[in-house]
């Protein structure tokens, strides 16, 4: 029965090799490389944000099933595969820890290169899924004010309709209240550092245009770590001059990036915000046991990869901490050497160790007595 099933995967899928061969048959391929003809009698697709579900991709298919190892869906037309009755599943939640470092690191790189000090700064967090409010909590606990962006979230709250979060990696909202929420323009007038994390659908879409970089406050730390398309990048180069720091990990139109945005933010890498090696586990483990529930393999419904040790921390100083746990300017570094290299670059990414949240609030109690954060 089970070497009936033919599953085409993802050639950049960690820690999956060998995993599925006993069970199915089984073809990689690099995601870009993934195309109508490897697809035409799979069963089913273990895949990435490289490469895009849709009808050109799936039509005539026998395709019933898709996981992607990854957190977003905009590479999947969700609408083709309910229509066709294919069933899709993400790995939601999977790598918000280390997206929560990529983001503090940022942080605090450029607030220690330009010498600003964080000690009482807002933090203008847009979006409170599973990336944005475990950074909201984790910047709540070192000291900053957060101001949390996300109308959808604040329905359900105000509404108390009740969250469908499931899934061993989904954050816990339970104890938010509406009035911990605040609208689009309170936040960019008040934070002294605003940071994306929206998923990109129709209505995020270019959100965050000339209106938005207009009202940001002059000063203020621009972050995007969810998609380049939310942005119009045109109105960012044009706030450049009023903002004390940018770091962009996406980008419109990758891996052809605009070279010139590249040249003006602070900190610029190849969309690796969310590349720890305990969320590239996260989500390999997730997808697994997802096809044996589909395909009803009992054998590798707990299916799961044995963590290393947790990260130690060498230091009582956080802003020491993160830019030692993650040396995010030599990531910079490489991208700014051949920005035609995007690809290959995040390809090759060594997957660093991801910081826990329990990691942080030890720290943070630590820096509590200290006069300033960074």
């Amino acid at each position: 029965m089970s070497k009936r099933i033919k599953v085409v995967v993802d050639d950049d899928i960690p820690f999956i090799k060998g995993t599925l061969e006993p069970y199915a048959s089984v073809l990689y391929y690099k995601g870009d490389k993934i195309d109508s003809q490897e697809v035409l009698d799979a069963d089913a697709l273990i895949i990435r944000t490289r490469t895009k579900c849709n009808a050109r991709l799936l039509n005539g298919s026998k395709v019933k099933f898709i996981a992607s190892a990854t957190i977003g869906t905009d590479h999947i037309d969700m609408d083709y595969c309910r229509k066709n009755g294919i069933v899709f599943t993400n790995a939601a939640g999977c790598n918000a820890w280390g997206v929560v470092q990529y983001v503090l690191t940022a942080i605090f790189s450029i607030a220690k290169k330009k010498d600003i000090d964080l000690t009482n700064k807002i933090i203008g967090i847009i979006g409170a899924g599973n990336v944005g409010e475990r950074l909201a909590v984790t910047c709540e606990s070192l000291g900053f004010r957060v101001l949390r962006c996300d109308p959808p979230v604040k329905e359900i709250l105000t509404k108390n309709l009740g969250f469908n979060d499931a899934g061993r990696f989904s954050v816990d909202r339970s104890t938010l209240k509406p009035e911990q929420f605040f609208d689009l323009w309170q936040v960019t007038q008040k934070a002294d550092i605003v940071t994306l994390h929206v998923p990109l659908d129709s209505s995020t879409r270019a959100l965050f245009g000339k209106d938005f970089f207009s009202s940001l406050k002059p000063g203020a730390i621009f972050i995007n770590s969810s998609r380049g398309e939310v942005i119009d990048e045109v109105a960012l180069m044009e706030a450049r001059q009023k903002l004390a720091g940018i770091a962009l990990d996406v980008w419109k139109n990758e891996p052809e990036i605009n070279q010139s945005l590249m040249k003006m933010v602070d900190i610029a890498t190849p969309h690796i915000a969310g590349y720890s090696l305990e969320g590239k586990m996260n989500a390999t483990m997730i997808v697994v046991r997802e096809f044996s529930k589909y395909f009803s393999i009992k054998e590798l419904s707990d299916f799961g990869i044995d963590y290393p040790e947790p990260y130690t921390v060498k230091t009582d100083n956080l802003c020491s901490f993160l830019t030692e746990s993650f040396p995010i300017y030599d990531e910079d570094k490489k991208l700014r050497e051949n920005p035609c290299s995007f690809e290959k670059i995040r390809s090759s990414y060594t997957y660093r160790r991801e910081i826990s949240g329990e990691m942080y609030r030890a720290i943070g109690k630590i820096n509590q007595n200290h006069d300033k954060i960074c």
